[in-house]
């Protein structure tokens, strides 16, 4: 659900103004019953122009009402989009007196973070300000800089987190979700390299992603200066989620893995694996992005509906 408030007025002003029009109406409806649609799909479903279509998507992209990805196509790539929620709520009056039965509790880890690791070359990390270890040497992520890493990249293995779990005895969770920027890993980089990147929750497998490439077609929008136009540049915003009934990658179902599953309430923390399994078909690495590089300003971002 998107929760907007009169308060983050910006925020508002730009999903309203993805909703006033019955054409970016017509494309998030399309989706719901058509997940996955390019955007020639889309102007033949809706019978309008090419253009028209693309104007529309990058309208209800930018502001977070659809996700879109690069995926391979028969000549180069294509943009396929996707839902990103099912709700929306405008609160027009934060003052007044109300009891929202799901409530949120959020926490954005910096992917410098990591409690566990397995890497293999090629492998590396980096921080706003340059290098912070020799590339390819995975004994170098136990170095104590590497908290201040901004992007991790590696070609086999997995990173794990873990995030606080503050919530009261009474709290029920309903669903668990964790978004986040990343991208396969290519030499220097590649927008044509597959890789199925896998996310555990609690050490229970929910599901995968195939990432379509190494994207370095434009620099990333936060990348640092020193950062070589020759290298990976930024990576899709992709979010894995759980609840009462299944897994999803952004509405996508991937498992049939619900909250009960995870054993939530059997640790006081909760543990997020991601990276590529051994016997994956793609087994095209793996590129985690900060707040500090990529196109999006956020680390990994855990949320939690629940009730009490």
């Amino acid at each position: 659900m998107l929760e907007l408030s009169i308060n983050n007025p910006d925020e508002l002003v730009k999903v309203a103004h993805a909703l006033s029009s019955h054409t970016r109406i017509g494309i998030i409806k399309l989706l719901l019953t058509k997940p996955n649609l390019n955007v020639v799909d889309i102007a033949h479903a809706l019978d309008i122009p090419v253009s028209t279509a693309a104007i529309n998507v990058k309208v209800l992209e930018e502001a977070e009402l659809i996700l879109t990805e690069l995926q391979p196509a028969t000549r180069g790539a294509m943009k396929v989009c996707s839902r990103n929620f099912d709700d929306v709520r405008m609160i027009l009056n934060p003052i007044a007196s109300y009891k929202n039965p799901n409530q949120i509790y959020e926490v954005e880890m910096p992917v410098g973070h990591f409690t566990n690791f397995e890497v293999h070359p090629t492998c590396g990390i980096a921080g706003k300000n340059g290098m912070l270890i020799q590339e390819d040497m995975p004994a170098s992520f136990y170095q104590p800089e590497c908290k201040n890493a901004e992007i991790i990249w590696l070609r086999q293995g997995w990173m794990e987190y873990r995030f606080p779990k503050t919530l009261s005895a009474n709290a029920v969770i309903n669903s668990i979700e964790f978004s986040l920027e990343l991208c396969s890993e290519a030499p220097n980089y590649n927008n044509i390299w597959p890789s199925d990147i896998t996310v555990w929750i609690n050490d229970v497998e929910v599901g995968s992603w195939l990432s379509p490439g190494d994207f370095g077609d434009h620099r990333g929008r936060l990348n640092p200066p020193w950062w070589n136009d020759s290298s990976t540049q930024y990576g899709l915003l992709k979010t894995w989620r759980v609840d009462n009934h299944h897994s999803a990658v952004d509405n996508v179902i991937v498992s049939s893995v619900t909250t009960q599953d995870l054993k939530l309430d059997s640790k006081p923390f909760i543990s997020f694996r991601i990276g590529i399994k051994p016997d994956a078909q793609h087994r095209g690495g793996i590129n985690l992005f900060g707040r500090e590089f990529g196109d999006h300003a956020q680390a990994i971002v855990m949320k939690l509906q629940y009730t009490e």
